[in-house]
């Protein structure tokens, strides 16, 4: 399939979720609250403006435990016995819708856009995402042993981006199709420290980087070049975060590799394991600042596409700083690095995010990046709508991968989120404007005639 972004690479998970939001962006969707209108949170850590989400790993997650970096919690709540009735009182169901519109005025072949794959469709309404969320967490402060499970179905244009290999990935052939997020079960366990041990098996977008799937978790409609194509997006097996101390985790697990399941040439694109490692730091510089440090080595390159492909690893290795300078401005800085064995090929490179609330359901949003896919191996983009997973799995497709480039991002925008009646739980409107642009000289965009492209596109983000 040659040097596609999903063949021989990794593809990137994030989540969708209805309130309360699964996923790596709890922590902050939580700290967000606490400054907007939605109803208040329960903080470890500084409070966040209000579109700062994503994952920045500081406080710990009463809906999802396993968020980089959550803080071991003193053990203070005590825990109902499993299945009874206060047990199942904790069982969560939620749904969230996302549609959007972006606007490119080069008119690109193909109506595809180079650089973002959620907004791939230029000057086209768009249905990105239905996601229904039935989950019960565990909570990380119980005494003793508390389990939960989380189940999230997604329907929508973003799904051609997050399949499992060999799980609905075949069976709807047009643009809006179905995909599992997550199905899983999960546990605090009181072992060997004062904070525990949070663990979870089954299915799980990955916990690495700062943006995610759940687009109500993120400033922008849009997403960096990081985020597409230098990291993964889902795993199946386990991962677990040991709380050593109110400042370390540690982060440990064991899966099959992106967007696989198990099962040779059904579930999984090869016959090697892959592994999950790193540490998170909270409560720094006086509990403004917190830092995630995540590792992914496995072969990710599909036995189809090519032979002895299971001793060539591919190396996911990101970075996550989050600083809240006050009660209205913060910052966030990621650093990414992926090697891939097999292709010889390395990319690299960091986005800085800043948020200021300009009122109590205002926000202002900026992001700028520098990435650089140095072999052309990471960034392409997938005119099929079968493309990106049938370059996971090694199958034909019609991927078109980018010449070597060294790409710059500049994404402005505006979160406006006013307080809802009920039923409704979230209301997000986002308009941005981006411009991406070549630093090396290539003209990836507009089928190889511009060096730069301009987009502006707004979505609205709808939760029950």
């Amino acid at each position: 399939m040659g040097s596609t972004r999903f063949g021989r690479r990794t593809v990137v998970a994030a989540i969708l979720v209805a309130a309360p939001t699964l996923a790596r962006a709890d922590d902050l969707v939580r700290m967000a609250q606490s400054v907007q209108p939605n109803g208040p949170a329960q903080l470890s850590a500084p409070q966040l403006p209000p579109a700062i989400t994503g994952n920045t790993g500081s406080s710990a997650n009463t809906t999802n435990s396993l968020q980089p970096g959550a803080a071991a919690a003193p053990a203070t709540v005590t825990v109902p016995p499993l299945f009874s009735k206060a047990w199942f009182d904790g069982v969560k169901y939620g749904a969230q819708v996302e549609g959007g519109f972006t606007f490119n005025g080069d008119r690109p072949p193909g109506g595809i856009d180079v650089g973002d794959l959620v907004t791939d469709h230029a000057n086209q309404a768009t249905l990105n995402q239905v996601l229904l969320t039935v989950q019960r967490a565990p909570d990380p402060k119980a005494i003793g042993y508390d389990f939960g499970f989380a189940v999230q179905l997604m329907y929508g244009s973003d799904s051609r981006y997050y399949h499992y290999l060999g799980e609905l990935d075949r069976d709807i052939s047009s643009r809006y199709q179905l995909s599992f997020i997550q199905a899983n079960v999960s546990a605090h366990l009181p072992w060997l420290t004062a904070g525990g041990i949070d663990a979870k098996a089954g299915q799980y977008p990955t916990p690495l980087g700062f943006e995610v799937i759940d687009p109500s978790a993120n400033p922008f409609y849009s997403h960096s070049f990081l985020y597409n194509f230098g990291l993964p997006f889902e795993h199946t097996g386990f991962q677990a975060t040991a709380h050593v101390n109110d400042t370390l985790d540690l982060w440990f697990g064991a899966d099959s590799g992106n967007q696989t399941t198990l099962g040779a040439n059904t579930g999984d694109n090869n016959g090697a394991p892959a592994g999950l490692f790193g540490f998170g730091l909270n409560n720094l510089a006086g509990g403004k600042l917190s830092v995630v440090a995540l590792s992914h080595v496995g072969a990710e390159t599909a036995s189809r596409a090519a032979p002895n492909v299971n001793g060539a690893l591919r190396y996911y290795n990101d970075v996550v700083l989050t600083y809240k300078a006050s009660d209205k401005l913060a910052f966030t800085t990621e650093a990414n690095y992926v090697r891939d064995d097999y292709a010889r090929a390395e990319g690299y490179g960091a986005v800085q995010y800043a948020s200021y609330a300009l009122t109590d359901t205002v926000t202002l949003n900026g992001r700028a990046e520098v990435w650089r896919d140095n072999a052309g191996f990471y960034v392409a983009k997938y005119p099929g709508n079968l493309d990106a997973i049938n370059a996971v799995g090694g199958f034909p497709n019609t991927t078109i991968a980018l010449p070597r480039t060294t790409y710059g991002e500049f994404t402005a925008g505006l979160t406006y989120k006013p307080a809802m009646p009920k039923p409704v739980t979230l209301l997000l409107i986002r308009p941005e404007v981006r411009w991406n642009r070549s630093l090396s000289g290539s003209a990836p965009f507009n089928d190889g005639r511009n060096r730069g492209q301009f987009t502006a596109s707004i979505d609205a983000v709808l939760g029950f």
